[in-house]
């Protein structure tokens, strides 16, 4: 891999601009997603094996850079996968890639996969690992913010920590696929996935928070992801809303005053359902609406920003 193109300049005017709306890095390369390409022998195709992050782009600034950059090394680290570039490289590599898109409003994935090599297992197979940036917009949920998400419990578990770390953000999602399928086919916005105890692990991509008694729950991360959002949530709440982290049923939360989930791409979105049984009145409740409202407000005025070319008009996405 290219270590020069890993420290290329900032993107100059005659490199982006509003037609380079979606963009994607591969290696050392900047192109258009239809021009985008890896190897079929890729292990991060052929086995799942790398690990990715979400980050989004709001008003020209990316929020959370660094935590997202590190919680990315970190996930690399646990399966042993050496990316080929440093922290500081890939905060550049995406900053880049963002300025080359020139949305303002935008998402991020990053991915580090082991890259390609001869079939089998045996990571050592992969010789050059690889580094992609994809920069898009992401609206998984639409308008259901407003009416609050109507959720199933998926017949099958969360995946556990003894087969599989919940931290490592990897590209193996097929456990999360499968229940985000079987919410689709009955009809619902999302799924809850339980771990094998049955209590509640988090949704298809979310975690999820129950408000009870003026208090504020969610499960422990040692059976879900130690999400970025959740942990901005909980740096909104300090001092006005007491925070545990328990484990908990699907009856506590369908008890509860309040549930929502958050995620880098769902952002805060209100529970008004669960099979069946409402959350509470059954519409996003008041402390959901206004930890969303602080959340906006916070990732709209915070953030490093984009690098945009002075002569381009960057795009809202």
């Amino acid at each position: 891999m290219p270590t020069d193109l890993h420290a290329a300049p900032i993107a100059s005017a005659e490199s982006a601009g509003p037609d380079a709306a979606g963009i994607v890095y591969v290696d050392g390369r900047f192109c258009p997603p239809s021009e985008a390409s890896v190897s079929v022998f890729d292990h991060g195709l052929l086995y799942g094996d790398g690990v990715f992050e979400g980050i989004r782009i709001y008003g020209g600034r990316i929020f959370k850079l660094e935590r997202h950059v590190d919680r990315m090394f970190r996930s690399a680290a646990r399966i042993g996968l050496d990316p080929g570039v440093t922290p500081s490289q890939m905060r550049r590599i995406l900053l880049e890639t963002s300025a080359r898109s020139g949305l303002r409003e935008g998402y991020l994935r990053p991915l580090f996969t082991r890259g390609p090599g001869d079939l089998g297992l045996d990571p050592r197979k992969s010789k050059h690992p690889s580094v992609i940036v994809i920069c898009s917009t992401i609206n998984p949920y639409g308008g259901a913010a407003d009416r609050g998400l109507r959720l199933i419990v998926a017949s099958l578990r969360r995946t556990p920590p003894e087969v599989l770390h919940p931290n490592i953000k990897s590209l193996n999602y097929l456990n999360n696929v499968l229940a985000k399928a079987e919410a689709n086919a009955r009809g619902a916005d999302d799924a809850l996935l339980l771990d094998l105890r049955g209590n509640v692990a988090e949704a298809t991509g979310e975690n999820v928070f129950v408000v009870r008694d003026g208090r504020l729950y969610s499960p422990p991360t040692t059976t879900n992801l130690e999400g970025i959002t959740r942990e901005t949530i909980r740096e909104l709440a300090a001092g006005t809303l007491p925070f545990e982290e328990r484990s908990f049923d699907v009856p506590f939360l369908t008890s509860g005053a309040e549930a929502f989930l958050t995620g880098t791409g769902a952002e805060v979105l209100p529970v008004v359902e669960v099979d069946g049984a409402k959350v509470g009145d059954g519409v996003p409740g008041p402390i959901t609406r206004r930890l969303r409202a602080a959340y906006f407000e916070l990732v709209r005025s915070t953030g490093t920003p984009v690098p945009y070319p002075r002569t381009a008009h960057p795009r809202r996405g």
